[in-house]
């Protein structure tokens, strides 16, 4: 018989559901943890991060039905930095999971994080692989791959040659990481780059063998995803090279990350049709590294992109 919410012996992995207008798909994340609770010696918070929709009465709900399972906070909306930086001050937990509410932890995840934990202590993140569900119904696996041992090698593995793959719900971190600094509470997207790269630039780092979360792919529209990505700009470049979070050994990375930062604006600002933003990305990825010609998925559209006549929408 488990301890009400904040009783009891600490656990050891605290699992922060963060949950903005997520009423559709919160009970299906959360029902996904419960029964893993006991065998991984978790506890789970749910965070509401100021929904407009049913998501309270949802949370209200499921408190019925699960009575002294989990806790349950609401906070006024912020984004999702401050959420997961308010559920690292409520954990009780020293390891640390944020699966969104969309997503559902597969069974005997948490049991099997406890037990690499146990034979790997000295472990400081655990990087789990993930199932992807596309809306096509399409399911794909995706386990880690190879990660280096040398600091400076895992972050340009993470992210230049993007042959790490690091998701918040299949990655458990031990709270000492976030000396280095918490998660950006100025970006509303991409604030996990920042962590996680200060991670592997400065702490032990562990792998495990399966996927441990299904994640439900969803067809988001090109101008919100433009949007989202423009809102944090090339600022993230600083942020992620921040001495805070990197030290000097890193920063020859910084300008190689900043022309694949334009490169990615500038690939979403195409996808969006904002003509003007696209190239105004391109151009500073090209004057940063004129050897982005050569990166041909991008030199194609920025040629298409430059010849079309004024008005058509551009091509995929």
């Amino acid at each position: 018989m488990s301890s009400a919410p904040g009783t009891g012996p600490a656990p050891l992995i605290t699992v922060v559901i963060p949950a903005y207008n997520y009423a559709a798909t919160l009970a299906r994340a959360v029902n996904s943890v419960i029964p893993q609770l006991d065998e991984g010696r978790a506890e789970l918070i749910v965070i509401d991060d100021g929904s407009t929709d049913a998501t309270p009465q949802v949370i209200t709900a499921l408190q019925a039905q699960h009575p002294g399972r989990f806790r349950a906070l609401r906070k006024a909306n912020g984004g999702l930095s401050l959420v997961r930086n308010l559920g690292i001050a409520e954990a009780r937990g020293d390891y640390l999971i944020f699966p969104d509410a969309d997503d559902a932890l597969l069974p005997g995840a948490l049991a099997a994080f406890a037990a690499h934990i146990q034979a790997q202590p000295e472990t400081k993140m655990i990087i789990g692989g993930h199932d992807a569900l596309e809306p096509s119904g399409r399911r794909r696996t995706y386990l880690p791959g190879p990660l280096p041992s040398r600091p400076f090698d895992r972050v340009k593995a993470y992210l230049l040659d993007k042959s790490i793959r690091l998701v918040p719900g299949a990655c458990v971190l031990h709270r000492q990481v976030f000396a280095r600094g918490f998660y950006p509470e100025r970006f509303r997207s991409a604030e996990d780059i920042p962590v996680f790269t200060q991670v592997l630039a400065n702490y032990p780092c562990t792998q495990l063998a399966r996927s441990v979360v299904l994640m439900y792919k969803h067809p988001d529209s090109l101008r919100h995803q433009f949007d989202h990505a423009q809102a944090g700009g090339l600022a993230l470049v600083d942020e992620v090279f921040s001495p805070q979070r990197l030290d000097a050994n890193f920063q020859p990375l910084k300008s190689a990350f900043y022309v694949q930062r334009c490169l990615s604006l500038f690939r979403s600002a195409y996808l969006a049709g904002e003509k003007a933003a696209a190239r105004a990305y391109f151009r500073q990825a090209f004057t940063r590294d004129w050897r982005v010609l050569f990166k041909t998925s991008y030199s194609r559209k920025a040629l298409r992109l430059w010849l079309q006549p004024s008005g058509q929408p551009p091509k995929n």
